[in-house]
């Protein structure tokens, strides 16, 4: 499935971390994401019901640390993208200065 958000080698993005009541919103950059082949899914999530499967590779900068995780795609709009990562949920948004 494409992503809807344009997404910017080069761009600032708000990445919001929550698990249960807990949120947690940074910036990054450096934001890519990539659909997970058939394959790699089968070989990497053996027994992992299809429902809970991760779908995407999410590569991204945060404090200068590249962090990488895979997730399952639960949101997809022009504005944000979401993605299930075990118990926590991972939004991403393009970052937009105060005026």
């Amino acid at each position: 499935m494409e992503i809807k958000m344009p997404i910017k080698f080069h761009g600032n993005y708000v990445v919001s971390i929550s698990s249960g009541d807990t949120e947690n919103r940074e910036r990054c950059q450096k934001l890519t994401i990539r659909a997970l082949a058939a394959e790699e899914q089968a070989h990497a999530y053996k027994g992992i019901d299809e429902n809970d499967m991760p779908s995407h590779q999410i590569t991204f900068y945060d404090f200068g640390c590249k962090r990488i995780v895979e997730g399952k795609l639960i949101e997809n709009n022009e504005e944000r993208v979401v993605f299930r990562v075990k118990n926590k949920e991972y939004g991403f948004s393009p970052f937009k200065p105060k005026s």
